[in-house]
């Protein structure tokens, strides 16, 4: 089949790889002119994914003519790129060409809604969207290592596409119809790992952390149900399983800047130490609105637009979140005599 991959980036870079291997004809595109030739010429991104070499084969190109010819599109830029690219592209892919889109987050230019969403209005409704999306590091899967991923979408014909293209025996892909619940999953754990890594680098415990990725899953399923998600969309690999990834992993560019930001640094010194797109960056601005707009309380989130939006404390912030008014855990109901 063939396969346009826009973005260049570590993730597209080692889905393009992926693709590859399982037989697919390949074509790579990047925004920068500069970097494409760059990326023909030496074949590898170091800084990004040191020792990891494209195939010769896998053309790579800064033209989106391509996108013609193509059977499948996987959009693979950062979140602030999602829509700009997708307009472009809208103008030369065909009808009926499955997008699928990688990236994770929310589109702050039209209302803070899903990237689905947004894909889905730039093609006029014409194209099947899937969210692909899970606990997934670019290092690991670029160089095989076993891991598990949802192909999520409204079209079960275009998940089950997505799912025979891309799954082999180092990358396992489930299908969902809950394309809210995983591109949501996917968009705020990123948050959630900026501040997992802020209490890592504050020199919090093993406890602290727990308790953060804990209430803020909570918080992120509170939200999806409300905007029609099915809650154990997020005790899966959308929801729970990219939490543990993210928050975790040195991989991880959102859990390494929060680590930054704790020890001391600024947020624009830890995102420029990090050297990469930090998402968590855009989803928490992202996030915090969108709450606001569905009358949903996000406390974990309104504490991390504090710190990361309005110059905050992180250490004050934590004490802020402790000393909230009692409550429950869970929304039951209590039967008591």
């Amino acid at each position: 089949m063939k396969i346009f991959v826009l973005g260049s980036g570590s993730w597209g870079t080692a889905l393009a790889i992926n693709l590859h291997k399982n037989g697919h004809t390949v074509t790579m595109w990047t925004f920068s002119a500069d970097e494409c030739k760059r990326l023909q010429r030496e074949r590898t991104n170091e800084k990004l994914l040191p020792g990891i070499i494209l195939p010769d084969d896998i053309e790579i190109v800064n033209s989106m003519d391509e996108a013609k010819n193509t059977e499948l599109v996987v959009l693979a830029v950062p979140s602030f790129a999602v829509a700009a690219t997708a307009e472009q592209l809208a103008e030369v892919l065909p009808a009926d060409i499955p997008v699928i889109n990688v990236g994770k987050g929310l589109d702050a230019k039209h209302g803070y809604c899903r990237f689905s969403e947004t894909i889905r209005k730039a093609m006029k409704g014409q194209n099947p969207v899937v969210a692909l999306t899970g606990p997934t590091h670019a290092e690991e899967v670029s160089r095989g290592i076993p891991t598990a991923i949802v192909a999520a979408s409204e079209s079960r014909k275009a998940a089950e596409m997505t799912q025979d293209v891309f799954m082999n025996d180092t990358f396992r892909v489930y299908t969902s119809p809950d394309i809210v619940g995983a591109e949501l999953g996917g968009a705020f754990k990123n948050i959630i790992a900026l501040g997992a890594g802020i209490s890592d680098g504050l020199g919090l415990g093993d406890n602290s952390k727990a308790a953060f990725m804990t209430r803020g899953l909570t918080e992120i399923a509170r939200l999806g149900v409300k905007l029609g998600a099915r809650q154990d969309t997020f005790a899966g690999l959308s929801g729970v399983g990219d939490l543990i990834v993210t928050c975790c992993s040195m991989h991880s560019r959102n859990r390494r800047a929060g680590i930054l930001i704790g020890q001391g640094k600024t947020v624009k010194q830890a995102m420029e130490e990090v050297g990469a797109v930090v998402e968590g960056y855009y989803a928490t601005e992202a996030g915090h609105m969108l709450a606001k707009k569905m009358g949903v309380e996000m406390p974990i989130v309104q504490a991390m637009y504090h710190v990361l939006y309005e110059n905050g404390n992180a250490r004050d912030a934590i004490s802020t979140l402790m000393g909230r008014a009692k409550t429950h855990e869970s929304e039951e109901v209590w039967i008591t005599k």
